[in-house]
């Protein structure tokens, strides 16, 4: 079933998204990979404000490439996940509802995402140009000095993106396979 969200995500909707459910997110996002999550939970360890509220965000795990021309950004699609499962449940704890990538999440993640009320997004790999289609807005908002992977907030219309685990744990990297494979029996 596809569907329409803005953000800022809440709770309610996050519920209402379930695993295999194809979506179109409108509304401010944020940009951050493994390095940028490193800093933002190292400053949450020391008790520091982060430099943006993660309350009810959602974190799209990309590096974009460099702007040309009259772009607002250039290729942005997804990268894989896994390289933040060490810092996901910290920042779900502090209220982030949605992550954006590909690639399969860790037992910690899924757990903190049950526990807290959060939802993994799929974006497709390899469809980075059209992607920064739906991007409307970028502006890098902390750590210029990683380029790519500065944390950026990001105005976004319609990107497409599917529920691959939702709050509940439904895996879509679990039941997909069982059910096509059930398909073809």
């Amino acid at each position: 079933m596809e569907k329409r969200i803005t953000t800022p995500l809440t709770l309610e909707q996050v519920k209402d998204l379930k695993c295999g459910d194809s979506v179109l997110i409108s509304g401010v996002i944020y940009t951050a990979r493994d390095a940028a999550h490193k800093r933002l939970c190292e400053l949450v360890a020391q008790g520091k404000e982060l430099p943006f509220d993660p309350t009810d965000s959602v974190i799209y795990y990309v590096g974009p490439a460099p702007a040309k021309g009259n772009q607002v950004i250039g290729s942005a699609g997804p990268t894989t996940s896994y390289r933040m499962d060490a810092y996901s449940p910290t920042m779900i704890k502090l209220g982030q509802r949605g992550m954006i990538g590909k690639g399969k999440r860790s037992p910690e993640v899924i757990a903190a995402m049950k526990e807290h009320g959060a939802v993994y997004f799929g974006a497709i790999g390899g469809a980075g140009a059209l992607l920064s289609r739906c991007i409307k807005k970028a502006e890098i908002i902390a750590y210029e000095d990683l380029g790519a992977e500065a944390l950026r907030r990001l105005e976004v219309e319609d990107l497409p993106a599917f529920v691959i685990i939702d709050c509940e744990g439904n895996n879509l990297y679990e039941t997909g396979p069982k059910e096509y494979l059930e398909s073809i029996r």
